[in-house]
């Protein structure tokens, strides 16, 4: 059997890309970019965690995530700290200004989902998820 999942899921992210870009302009949001918006969401949702740990939730090599944080302290969304605890880690987190944002970037969210699965059942939904998660495994 031809399957075709790879070639799909590659085009999903290339399309969702390009519908996150165009609906970050077009609600005025010059604060970020989509791959930033990543590593935001994922410290919003861990707060204080280091570039390793970051890249392991993004799938970012570190090499690509250090350029990008760098962009991003620049900008003044993260901040780097020395762990205290171990002072060969990094820690990064978010500023006040990366925080305030999260609201729009939620707003932002709720869009391109609804985007992706107009059409779908919330059973369909799931059943959708779940597969992908075991595509994940597997790949891991």
């Amino acid at each position: 059997m031809k399957t075709y999942g790879g070639f799909l899921i590659s085009k999903i992210h290339q399309l969702g890309g390009r519908e996150l870009e165009r609906i970050l302009k077009e609600n005025g949001v010059h604060e970020f970019n989509g791959p930033q918006g990543k590593i935001l969401y994922v410290l919003w949702e861990n707060k204080d965690i280091t570039i390793s740990e970051i890249s392991k939730l993004t799938s970012l090599a570190n090499t690509t995530l250090t350029s990008m944080l760098d962009r991003m302290e620049s900008q003044g969304l993260i901040i780097r700290t020395q762990n205290k605890l171990n002072r060969r880690q990094i820690i990064i987190s978010t500023t006040k200004k990366a925080e305030e944002l999260k609201g729009i970037f939620d707003k932002i969210s709720e869009q391109v989902n609804k985007t992706y699965y107009a059409g779908f059942s919330d059973d369909e939904i799931t059943v959708f998820e779940n597969m992908l998660r075991r595509i994940i495994q597997n790949l891991e």
